[in-house]
């Protein structure tokens, strides 16, 4: 197998990533599979990878690192959609991840959601219509002893409430 897809073959995903200006993230992807051997225990490692490159990881993007670590595409989109810090979907200039653990959930996570929600207008999964923010929902961030825990612009806030997490972002919708 190449190590480098020929125009040809390439998806409309990979062929927008090019873009006009040459741009090489499917090159530079390929490199971190061929670095590894295009073995599937990588999985995990290429996918942090395409989400650096590209933001955000599309279907075509998935489909593409099933075929070239010989996975199906079902454990792809599997472990894609089961980590919170993978995202689907383009995210916001800023993100809002709130944790809906067990811990989380008793001491107020709910409410937390609801306010972002109202606040921000759209539901969590989702990015308000100017892209200005993503608020989105995790499993468990693993931060139970804070709870509840949220995750704004990659840094972690314990023990937050509802209108210390209004601040923060109404601070991102100015």
């Amino acid at each position: 197998m190449s190590s480098v897809m020929s125009k040809e073959s390439a998806s409309p995903a990979a062929e927008k990533a090019r873009g006009p200006s040459g741009d090489n993230r499917m090159k530079m992807l390929e490199a971190t599979m061929k670095r590894h051997q295009y073995q599937a225990d990588a999985l995990i490692e290429v996918l942090h990878t395409a989400q650096e490159l590209f933001g955000y990881l599309d279907t075509d993007l998935l489909l593409h690192i099933a075929k070239s670590l010989r996975v199906p595409p079902s454990r792809v989109f599997g472990v894609a959609t089961f980590y919170h810090f993978f995202s689907l979907k383009p995210q916001g200039e800023h993100t809002c991840v709130i944790c809906m653990g067990t811990a989380c959930y008793v001491k107020g996570a709910g409410e937390l959601v609801s306010t972002v929600e109202k606040l921000c207008g759209v539901k969590a999964g989702e990015t308000t219509p100017d892209g200005k923010v993503s608020v989105i929902t995790a499993r468990c961030l693993g931060a139970c002893g804070i709870a509840p825990a949220v995750v704004l612009d990659g840094e972690v806030v314990g023990h937050e409430t509802p209108e210390g997490l209004r601040e923060r972002v109404k601070g991102w919708l100015a």
